[in-house]
C-alpha cells in the first residue's frame, strides 16, 4: 500500500539543544513519501534553544513552535504537553522525536507502510545507538509481546513510535482527562505503549533500527548496554521507582484489579514471590525477564527478613 502523502504530525522536545537539533531537524524534514509537520516544544534553555528554534520556524513552514509554557522539568511533561496542546485531527499519523537523534530517510514511510500491512494501531523499532567515538550498538526491543509486558517496561525508545490518529486521538482525551496524575508519570514513551495495550489497540516492534540513537552524557535514559546501565536500572527498581510507576500505570489504565498488578501494589513477601513466577508474562527479553525473577525473589528475601 502506497504511504505517499500521508499527513504525520512529529511532536518534539526540546531542552538546551543546540549541538545536534538542527541535524535532526534535517533529518525529519527530509523524510521520504510522507507530508511532516514538525510541532517542538521547548523546556525553557540556557543554549539559546528557544530563539533558535523561532527563527528555524520562520524558514521552514513545516516547523510549528508551541507558545512558551514555563518549566516541565523533563521530557515525558514536555511530551504531554505537546499531546494535549497539538491539534493533530487533520493528520493521519502521530510520531514522536528526541532532539539528538538522526533519522533514517524512510523512518515515516516504512513505519506507516508496516502499520497498514499488518493492520495494526502503532509502530516502534529497533535502533543503532551511537557514540561520538564512532561506536555502534544494536538496541534489540523487538522480542515477542507477552501478556503483561506493556505494565512493565515500554515498546523500545519512544523517538521510534508512530500512531494512527484513532489511537493518538484516544490517547490525547486520556491524557486531558487525567492531566494531574499524568505529570507523575516519569517516562512517556512507556505510558503510550501501556495506554495502547490496555485499551485493545495493536503494535508491532520492528527488528529493523529506523534511526540513529544518539548517546551522550544528558541522555535521560539511553541505552542499555553493559553492566551499568543494569545496575542503574536495578537501583531503580531496588529503590521503588519502578514498582511506583506500575502502580501509576495500573491505576490510570483500571488494571489495579488485575492479579498480576495487585501483587505489584502491594509487594509483601507472598505477592513478590508469586509474581516472580509470572516473569515471563512480565518482560520480553529472557535476560530481563531472569532479572526480574531474581529481584522478586531478592526483595521477598528482604521483606521477610524485615518482618
Amino acid at each position: 500500500m502506497s504511504v505517499r502523502s500521508r499527513k504525520v504530525a512529529v511532536l518534539l522536545a526540546a531542552y538546551n539543544g543546540m549541538e545536534w537539533i538542527e541535524a535532526q531537524l534535517t533529518s525529519i524534514l527530509h523524510q521520504s513519501l510522507v507530508d511532516v509537520t514538525v510541532y517542538i516544544s521547548v523546556d525553557p534553555s540556557s543554549d539559546g534553544t528557544e530563539s533558535w528554534c523561532a527563527h528555524y520556524a520562520k524558514m521552514h513552514p513545516e516547523i510549528v513552535v508551541l507558545p512558551e509554557h514555563g518549566k516541565f522539568g523533563s521530557a515525558s511533561r514536555n511530551f504531554f504537553r505537546l499531546i494535549r496542546d497539538v491539534d493533530f485531527d487533520t493528520y493521519d499519523f502521530l510520531a514522536f522525536a528526541d532532539q539528538d537523534d538522526l533519522w533514517h530517510i524512510d523512518k515515516l514511510s516504512r513505519a506507516i507502510e508496516a502499520i497498514c500491512e499488518k493492520k495494526v494501531d502503532a509502530y516502534s523499532s529497533n535502533v543503532t545507538a551511537f557514540w561520538s567515538d564512532g561506536r555502534t550498538h544494536l538496541l534489540d526491543k523487538a522480542q515477542p509481546q507477552v501478556a503483561w509486558d506493556y505494565l512493565f517496561e515500554a515498546a523500545g525508545p519512544g523517538c521510534t513510535y508512530v500512531m494512527t490518529n484513532e489511537l493518538a486521538t484516544s490517547m490525547k482525551h486520556a491524557v486531558c482527562q487525567n492531566w494531574i496524575k499524568i505529570q507523575d508519570v516519569s517516562l512517556h514513551d512507556w505510558y503510550c505503549y501501556a495506554f495502547a495495550r490496555s485499551n485493545g489497540f495493536t503494535w508491532y516492534i520492528d527488528p529493523r533500527p529506523s534511526m540513529d540513537y544518539r548517546q551522550h552524557a544528558r541522555n535521560q535514559v539511553g541505552a542499555n548496554k553493559g553492566w551499568k546501565p543494569l545496575l542503574a536500572r536495578y537501583s531503580m527498581i531496588n529503590d521503588g521507582w519502578w514498582f511506583g510507576q506500575i502502580k501509576i500505570l495500573s491505576q490510570l489504565f483500571g488494571r489495579a484489579a488485575s492479579p498480576i498488578t495487585h501483587d505489584c501494589l502491594r509487594l509483601g513477601c507472598p505477592q513478590l514471590i508469586r509474581l516472580s513466577f509470572k516473569a515471563w508474562q512480565c518482560r520480553r527479553r529472557k535476560r530481563d525477564k531472569i532479572l526480574f525473577f531474581i529481584i522478586c525473589w531478592v526483595g521477598a528475601f528482604s521483606v521477610s527478613k524485615l518482618k
